[in-house]
């Protein structure tokens, strides 16, 4: 028994709508990161299933294109009706596989049937263009064209632990409004989660063969999944490595990567030195760090490097490690513990490449105390490579052009935020650091859903945000009438 009330889940495989135990019968058990404890249990898919749902997916996106829009709005209207009764329990269930605390899970929980709601209307507002073809040399008003939108058919959308319920809507919600079947591979360490919310869509009318979950290994499952002609678009969210690799055998078919971070929040003169602490404090460690869009790096001007770090260290002392489900806890443990001693091992490597550890960094477990590393350089590989993990690393700096400099220092471009500065200096920011999301007067760790969401150079391609990727699971055919 849960210390919340609830009981552990067993799930199988979701085939085309259809439950159904692996083609191997083996299952694998979901432990809680916190305690080790049983959270649920899965069926673990292969090959063989991966084939069964890619072939359930080409009936059910065949039947899915030719439902008419206002019907699938009212499917995943209920569907949104069903997540928000169900917020409370899918809230629990994220806590339990994942780990972060259980107001940090409602948060996302309860943003389910606005993001099932949005994904509903923008899938049902896919227009086309008439095309102005008289304006060719050679052809009168004879003819007429125009632009229609229209599913790609089959998507495969693949997610990571962090945001089990978020990262999946934000693919199946887009997908499934604009008439796609989905073959969805949630991260095996937070599968029950993504299950809840199939069993929603299916209880509020999805057909036959239009949605799939297969749980399992990553490895096996999306090789065979990304790599199969049947595909039509792969919406991946992880590693810049396995986008690498995904990249290397899709073949011919749509991608959106969404990949690693080390996000730069620009600290300058004249910042409001409260707010800029507060929002540090919040998106440094958060999640325990492990989101892409986190402040893992703030670049400060020495001018008020002393006043920000004498009031960020108090806000981060205060965040309270503990049971995820436990009143007052603000930081959980990480997904599990070799990631912990990962993040661990990456402190003690900064403070002997000549860094400072201001605060926290002690391992205990799966946990790591929330720590701030100061001196940092941005060569250094504690600003290079993406930590996911509850610190952040400070590199102070003497100038505007040097901030800009350190901001655009690493191979990615996820998302920026600058505090302070002058008006000036606030244009060049948005228009000079290299990012898919500039904030200005917040950190990086800030998302609206309809937003485009994306990033530049090895942090992916592509966009997300309901529109965005409606735009993106759709393709345009251009039609000529010759009169």
């Amino acid at each position: 028994m849960h210390e919340n009330g609830s009981q552990p889940r067993s799930y199988e495989l979701l085939i085309g709508g259809e439950w159904r135990e692996a083609s191997s019968g083996e299952r694998q058990g979901i432990h809680s990161p916190y305690d080790g404890r049983p959270v649920g249990e899965v069926a673990v898919a292969s090959a063989v299933d991966v084939d069964a749902a890619i072939t359930a997916g080409e009936r059910g996106a065949a039947a899915w294109r030719r439902t008419p829009a206002h019907e699938r709005v009212a499917i995943l209207h209920r569907a949104a009706d069903l997540a928000d009764q169900r917020a409370d329990e899918i809230a629990a269930t994220i806590s339990a596989e994942n780990g972060k605390p259980l107001t940090e899970a409602l948060g996302e929980a309860r943003r389910s049937g606005a993001i099932i709601r949005l994904s509903a209307h923008e899938g049902s507002q896919v227009y086309g263009d008439s095309l102005p073809l008289d304006a060719n040399p050679g052809t009168g008003q004879d003819k007429v064209g125009f632009t229609l939108r229209q599913p790609v058919g089959i998507v495969v959308a693949i997610t990571p632990f962090n945001y089990p319920a978020l990262l999946v809507l934000h693919k199946v919600g887009p997908a499934l409004a604009s008439g796609n079947a989905v073959i969805l591979k949630p991260a095996s360490a937070t599968p029950l989660t993504a299950l809840a919310l199939a069993r929603i869509f299916i209880e509020a009318g999805v057909p036959e063969g239009v949605l799939s979950v297969l749980t399992g290994p990553g490895g096996t499952l999306g090789d065979a999944l990304v790599s199969d002609p049947r595909v039509r678009k792969i919406s991946f969210t992880g590693s810049t490595g396995v986008g690498e690799r995904i990249a290397s055998i899709a073949g011919v078919k749509k991608l959106s990567l969404e990949l690693g971070a080390s996000s730069p929040t620009l600290i300058l003169p004249g910042a409001d030195i409260e707010k800029a602490s507060s929002a540090v404090a919040a998106g440094g460690y958060v999640n325990a760090g492990q989101v892409c869009i986190s402040v893992q790096r703030v670049i400060v001007h020495r001018d008020v490097e002393a006043d920000f770090l004498d009031a960020l260290r108090p806000k981060v002392e205060a965040i309270r490690m503990g049971d995820p489900f436990a009143d007052g806890t603000t930081l959980g443990p990480l997904i599990a513990e070799r990631e912990a001693r990962r993040v661990e091992s990456s402190i003690a490597r900064a403070i002997s490449d000549g860094s400072s550890l201001l605060s926290g960094g002690e391992r205990d477990g799966a946990f790591v105390s929330p720590a701030i590393v100061t001196g940092v350089d941005t060569r250094q590989a504690f600003a290079q490579e993406e930590l996911f993990g509850p610190a952040v690393a400070v590199t102070s700096v003497d100038s505007f052009d040097a901030a800009i400099d350190a901001a655009n220092g690493t191979p990615y471009g996820l998302a920026a935020g600058v505090f302070g500065g002058t008006l000036s200096e606030g244009v060049r920011a948005m228009r000079e650091i290299d990012a898919g999301s500039v904030h200005l007067g917040w950190t990086p760790l800030w998302r609206a859903d309809l937003m485009p969401y994306g990033g530049l150079k090895a942090s992916g391609y592509g966009k997300e945000g309901v529109r965005s990727a409606v735009e993106e699971m759709t393709e345009v055919k251009t039609v000529i009438m010759h009169g």
